[in-house]
């Protein structure tokens, strides 16, 4: 006769047995699961191919395609340089930069990873960055001085220019810009969370996500219908790409050097969000931008009471204060 232990202990094994092969069954419904939404997702990508046909130029640099594209044909040269992570930059612009091109050269460069420009997994550090972006401009046949419109991250990019190539930079128009003080914050990098955004990204799930693809452009700015339906089919494409997950992982490094380079003494005006979108906080938030820009004689805050898109909300407003900033300095310089 067995012992009540002996018993128990039976017991304990077919459950765990049981267990183990219902794990394996859930394991294997999941693989085929997401192995299903995976040939989905690039069976999609095939069909929308189309409607990622470019809008504007691809220029040839460094044996890959940047897309510039550019309207409007004033003196001054406008350059829109999106944050991280933007799909589709041309697009998220256009509200705004439609409110320009009447009196300057409007021009979107889409970086590589990003919008219509090529994938590449390469090295994307501050330097490199900024000398992609002067040579698509260069071959675009667009010369400088410009007037840099960073979003965002790209702010990095824009003061590092004016750092190491003042003549080039007429002035900065920081559309809610993440100064380098933002980066020294521990809230502000997630990378785990973006690498598993990404996998899920090559995965197809994002278009499991009800809403996930209609951006504050779609949403709240100008774009007609037919342009809603590219910056969808570019989303799908274009979601924290290869590219962009490099790039992530040397915002650190990036804010850093550009810290060590001080602050450029360029004309500069910010416009400033609620800060709704920030780990930070409106007030940190706020003052980061705030204690950065009062370094510029000629820089000005503007405080805006929308989300970190501030061009997707407040186009007009913007496009107002941007041609009164650059009439007032072109009149005192």
């Amino acid at each position: 006769m067995l012992s009540p232990c002996v018993g128990n202990k039976g017991k304990v094994n077919d459950i765990m047995k049981r267990s183990i092969r219902i794990a394996g069954i859930i394991l294997l419904l999941l693989a085929v699961f997401l192995l299903a939404l995976f040939s989905y997702h690039n069976v999609m990508l095939e069909q929308e191919r189309p409607l990622r046909e470019p809008t504007g130029e691809l220029e040839e640099v460094d044996g890959h395609h940047m897309c510039v594209s550019t309207e409007g044909s004033g003196d001054t040269t406008l350059v829109f340089m999106a944050g991280s992570g933007t799909s589709s930059p041309i697009y998220d612009f256009k509200s705004l930069g439609s409110l320009l091109s009447d009196e300057y050269r409007v021009t979107v460069v889409e970086k590589f990873g990003y919008g219509f420009s090529d994938v590449v997994d390469r090295k994307r550090d501050v330097d490199t960055m900024l000398e992609d972006t002067r040579a698509a401009l260069a071959a675009a046949g667009l010369k400088a001085p410009y007037v840099l419109c960073p979003h965002s991250m790209s702010a990095l990019e824009a003061i590092y220019w004016a750092q190491k190539y003042p003549d080039e930079v007429e002035a900065i128009v920081g559309l809610d810009p993440a100064v380098p003080e933002y980066y020294n914050d521990p809230r502000v990098t997630n990378l785990g969370m973006v690498r598993l955004a990404y996998i899920g990204s090559k995965l197809g799930i994002i278009r499991l996500i009800p809403g996930l693809d209609e951006s504050e452009a779609m949403k709240h700015g100008t774009l007609t219908e037919e342009e809603k339906e590219i910056c969808r089919a570019v989303f799908y494409a274009r979601t924290l790409t290869r590219t962009m997950l490099n790039e992530s992982e040397a915002a650190e490094e990036n804010a850093r050097k550009v810290d060590e380079g001080g602050v450029p003494q360029v004309p500069m005006i910010f416009f400033t969000s609620d800060g709704s979108d920030s780990a930070m906080g409106k007030e940190e938030w706020r003052r980061i931008q705030k204690d950065y820009i009062d370094k510029v004689p000629q820089g000005r805050q503007v405080l805006l009471d929308c989300p970190h898109y501030v061009h997707d909300y407040e186009y007009d407003r913007i496009s107002r204060e941007i041609k009164e900033f650059l009439k007032h300095e072109r009149d005192h310089n």
